[in-house]
This record gives C-alpha cells, structure tokens and sequence, in this order.
C-alpha cells in the first residue's frame, strides 16, 4: 500500500512535469543539417506499365562542428519542479558531394536545383527566433516541415540549389531553442564535433556515445564529443528510409539529483526489515522477561512503522529530503519508544528498544548515501544483526520457555 501511494504521487508528478515541458519545449533532439536531393527513376506500376516517378536522395555533411550554450532553469508549479533550458546552438561544416552513380543513378536524372537542405528538430514548439543559414555566403531563411521525413520526424528546410561543380558548399546556422530535460545531437558529419556549455551542476551525458573529455564543477560542466562516421551504423549517402539515425544521437540531461520518490522507493524497500527487527526486540522481551505482548500491540507498533514512509513521503514534498527523514524518524522513534514503556514498563527494555530504532533509521540514511556501496553495507549489516541475536539467544531453552531459569540471559 504504501508502493502504491509513492509510485500515485510520482506519477502525478510526472504528468505535472510533462505539461509544463509541453508548454515550454520537450526534449529535443537535433539532427543535421542535411540535404535532399530529389531524383526521377522509372518504376512498374499496378497496371504492369513504367512510370516516372520522384525519389530522394540523402546526403550528409563532411564535417559538422556543434557549439551549444545551456541555460537552465528550474520552473516550479505547486510542489513539483520541471527543468527547462534555453540553448544557443550553432552549426557549421561543410559538403563534399559524392559521386551518385554508385548508387545506380544517371546523374542526368538528378534534380539538383531542387535540393533541400533540412533540419531534424524534435519539438518545434521550441523554437524562438527565425532560423537563417549561410550557404556558400548566401543566405537564406528555413521554413518550418520536412520534404521526408526518412530522417526526421519535424523540422525546418529550404529548397537551396546544389551544383556537383562546386566544392566548398560551406554552412552555418544558428538556433536558439527552448526545451526540458534532455539535449541531443545526431552525428551526421563524417567528422562531428560537438561541443556544451551550462551552468548546470548535476549533467548526465547519455545516448549512443560518451564525451571524450568532459569536467563537472558546483558552477556547470562543459563537454567535448569527437564522432567519426565509422562509429554510427549509417553511411553518409544512401536512398529512402534505408537508415534509422536517432539510435545514434548523444548528449546531456539535466538531472534534479534530490528525487524523493526515488528515494521513497529505495527505502520502502527496507520496510520489512525494519519491521522484523522491531518486532524481534519485543518478542525478545516476551521470552526473556515474560511479559507477554499482545498481536493488537505488534500491530500498532507494526503500523507505525509502516507510517514512517508515508510521513517521510509527504514531508519531503514540502521540505529538504535529509530534514523530512530526520522529522519523520525522531517522531517514529518517539512514539514506538514511548509505546514500549508503556506496555513493558520496563526502563532497561525501553532503552534497547530506543537505540534499535536510532541505529536501524540512522543505518539505512547511511545505506542510501551509498548507492554504489548499498547492497554490501546491507548484507554486512545484516550479518552483523543475525550474529547478534544468535549470540544473545544462545542459551534460551526455545522447548521450554516457562522455565524461568533457562531463560536467564547469559546463563
């Protein structure tokens, strides 16, 4: 029950996030720029007679060189908090056309003139100032859709005129793009060089590559990728929707390192240690000292335990994670220690039901401070707990339990 409440108020969470996104930019993904050069070719129709019909031919850059500036922010609505971006990108490189008749195409059939230079952008709601590119110093202003979409699914283009003449073919253009969460590039350069800036401190680089240097500070990270076009598995022309480009996009996410749902989640996971070592100190004591417990009173004390997630969970949505943990397991603490004085009356008893509650809430704060370590600290630590109730049961007459001189600790 309490897993259902965490995994409700984070799914919550997510759809407040999503429609905050949606309103400012989602993920983006960039890919290109590229051209689309239309061809005619001759093919056998339903009625078994030829005709000609328009097919595209995909080119990509020869060298592509990305520099990007990352503006974050955090936008806060109600308790939740979604991270958006605004990056400043630019784009340059330049064309080398290929020789097609590798591909079977009299070059006469080639409708150069009405190339399409395109670019992928996932999320055009993003956008915020008209884009221009700068072809061979030309310029020349981008029109929102794609001719095909083999490459991307959205985006920009314009019809710029291509010649097998000309050699340079250099570009460059500039986007200033909205988004959330996630910034991504497709290496479509036979050399690509992509390099991010921001000011934010907790960066995640992910997708099909790594950075090959990269340097992470309290004040934002910066990082350098250097792709070749024999690291992806697409070549730099080729016709149709042959290829599938976005598996090979890399980049950044902005991470809010502080989920507590996470966190919630990795620690309901504990639950039912807590409440086996809580209920063995009792039951410890009803051997022991013969006080009898009844099942109502493990249930109470079992239940409290149990509200100790829910209270963490909805305090920490209010408060910093590490004080909401602290409140949540000092009122846990007080209230079962309180409980146990009550029904045991027994000060010695009270005390070690105190200090198995301190220790067991401030082992599992360590243990989740210790993502890569946590499972060795939680066998370690169950180790020593088992080796600790064996020692202290040691000499308990488990077949005769009312003889109360077995059951003298220690004899």
């Amino acid at each position: 029950m309490v897993s259902s409440v965490i995994d409700e108020r984070e799914t919550r969470r997510d759809a407040v996030v999503q429609e905050i996104n949606q309103k400012w930019g989602s993920d983006q993904t960039i890919t290109g720029p590229y051209f689309t050069v239309p061809y005619n070719t001759l093919v056998k129709g339903e009625n078994g007679k030829t005709e000609r019909v328009i097919r595209y031919i995909h080119l990509l850059p020869k060298r592509l060189k990305i520099s990007g500036n990352i503006d974050s922010h955090i936008r806060y609505r109600s308790i939740y908090e979604a991270v958006l971006y605004n990056a400043q990108i630019t784009l340059t490189g330049n064309f080398s056309l290929p020789d097609l008749e590798m591909l079977n195409i009299n070059t006469k059939d080639i409708l150069w003139e009405n190339a399409i230079l395109s670019v992928g952008i996932t999320d055009m709601k993003g956008i915020q100032d008209v884009i221009d590119v700068t072809f061979d110093t030309k310029h020349y202003a981008l029109d929102p859709g794609l001719k095909t979409t083999d490459l991307a699914a959205s985006g920009v283009s314009r019809i710029i005129p291509l010649s097998p003449a000309d050699t340079d073919n250099a570009f460059s253009l500039k986007l200033n793009l909205n988004g959330s969460e996630q910034l991504h590039f497709v290496p479509v350069g036979e050399l690509t060089e992509i390099n991010l800036k921001s000011g934010w401190p907790s960066p995640s680089f992910d997708g099909a590559f790594l950075p090959v240097s990269r340097k992470v500070t309290d004040d934002g990270f910066s990082a350098h990728w250097k792709l070749l076009h024999l690291n992806r598995n697409f070549p730099q022309v080729w016709l149709g929707n042959a290829y599938t480009l976005e598996d090979a996009s890399s980049g950044v996410s902005l991470l809010i390192t502080a989920d507590v749902y996470q966190r919630a989640t990795r620690m309901s996971k504990y639950a039912l240690m807590f409440i086996v070592f809580t209920f063995a100190a009792f039951f410890f004591s009803d051997v022991l000292s013969k006080k009898r417990i009844h099942p109502i009173q493990y249930l109470l004390i079992g239940l409290a335990i149990v509200l100790f997630y829910v209270l963490l969970l909805s305090v920490s949505e209010q408060l910093n994670f590490d004080l909401a943990y602290i409140l949540s397991a000092a009122s846990i603490t007080l209230m079962i220690t309180a409980y146990s004085h009550g029904i045991v009356r027994n000060r010695f008893f009270t005390r070690i039901v105190f200090g198995i509650l301190v220790v067991l809430y401030a082992y599992l704060y360590i243990v989740l401070q210790l993502e890569d370590y946590a499972l060795l600290m939680g066998s370690l630590g169950l180790l020593g707990v088992l080796g600790t109730v064996m020692y202290i049961t040691r000499n308990v007459d488990w077949y005769n339990l009312d003889d109360s001189e077995a059951n003298v600790l220690g004899n």
